[in-house]
């Protein structure tokens, strides 16, 4: 079966150089349907791929969010063992150790030695669920390099403290004595 063209053709209601036009005209349409239809698909593909870049943007996001959350409790758990493992006897409670808190002095009752060693620097006071603990220096700084703020009081650091101050001011205080009973 020949197409209708040929047929026009045939029966001389149509001429050759219509049916070319009609072809030309064919063609050129097809070739714009043609071109338009890549746009889209270039622009389908673009839209693709920057969804894919934002999700990828997304999850790396969330996982490193994760890795902080996990390296925190890490640490926690590190410093929970740490001073677990390490935490030293008060001794009987003879005298009472003094120390700060956050801007409030809290009170330890330990014995003599132990409180001799708190202030000589050979144990921190160490805090852990609300709950204070003795710890030797050591273990302090290891604490202390995994979370500053377990760690509430060092001989150590207070001397430190005290020496830059006095070295940055005249000592008033110098021509007073100092009692004898005063235990900090």
């Amino acid at each position: 079966m020949a197409s209708l063209q040929d047929q026009l053709l045939k029966a001389g209601l149509a001429d050759k150089s219509a049916a070319r036009q009609a072809r030309q005209e064919k063609r050129k349409k097809q070739k714009l349907k043609n071109k338009s239809k890549q746009q889209v698909e270039d622009e389908n593909k673009q839209a693709a791929q920057q969804a894919i870049d934002e999700k990828k943007a997304r999850d790396r996001a969330l996982n490193e969010q994760q890795q902080k959350a996990r390296e925190e409790r890490s640490i926690a758990a590190q410093v929970r063992q740490l001073i677990t493992i390490n935490s030293q006897s008060r001794g009987k409670d003879e005298v009472v150790l003094n120390f700060t808190d956050e801007n409030v002095v809290k009170r330890m009752h330990v014995s003599e030695a132990v409180r001799v060693q708190v202030t000589n620097g050979r144990l921190a006071v160490v805090k852990l669920d609300e709950e204070y603990h003795l710890v030797p220096m050591p273990v302090a700084d290891k604490i202390a390099e995994r979370d500053e703020a377990s760690v509430i009081h060092r001989a150590d650091a207070v001397e430190q403290s005290q020496t830059t101050t006095d070295d940055d001011q005249d000592d008033w205080y110098a021509d007073y004595q100092i009692p004898d009973d005063l235990t900090w």
